[in-house]
């Protein structure tokens, strides 16, 4: 079974475990939301809105909430002097399809659980937890010091310019 649904001003065809990026909605991540503006409901039978389908709503689980690409907006008009700079990045949400339902049903499937991860247990014997090695800090180099210690060269004094002669006032 398929779904049409509009969200943000854009149409999605959406299947259940579809993962897709849509414009912020507001929801917290690992949530549920209900997308309500079902255009169509695929399937054996499809049933099509005028202009949405009653009863039939998207449950999706917020994934991540995260930032587009950056869009810049350049204008220039040329032999002008006159350019324009601006750019802009969408906020974006993602989201996993759970289920699509229809007549008024409510969602059966909540949000997935995260995975944990798993730190390593110390061992028998052992109080301590395993110690994480620090870095080396990096050795200095001489050259730099060599360069401390080198007197700067002296400057030359700079060639004055002269000034360009001025052409003779011309004759009457």
């Amino acid at each position: 079974m398929f779904a049409v649904i509009k969200t943000g001003g854009r149409q999605y065809r959406v299947v259940p475990d579809d993962v897709l990026e849509i414009g912020k909605i507001a929801g917290d991540v690992g949530t549920i939301v209900q997308l309500g503006e079902v255009l169509l409901l695929g399937g054996d039978t499809p049933v099509l809105g005028a202009p949405t389908v009653a009863g039939a709503t998207v449950a999706a689980e917020v994934l991540q909430h995260k930032r587009g690409p950056k869009v810049i907006a350049f204008k220039k008009r040329r032999r002008k002097n006159s350019r324009r700079k601006r750019g802009y990045r969408d906020e974006i949400t993602v989201l996993r399809i759970t289920e699509i339902l229809a007549d008024n049903a409510k969602p059966t499937i909540g949000p997935r659980p995260k995975r944990e991860k798993v730190a390593a247990a110390p061992a028998e014997g052992d109080d301590e937890a395993p110690k994480v090695a620090k870095k080396a800090a990096p050795a200095k180099k001489a050259v730099a010091k060599k360069a401390a210690t080198k007197k700067p060269a002296a400057k030359k004094p700079a060639a004055k310019k002269k000034a360009p002669a001025r052409k003779a006032a011309a004759k009457k």
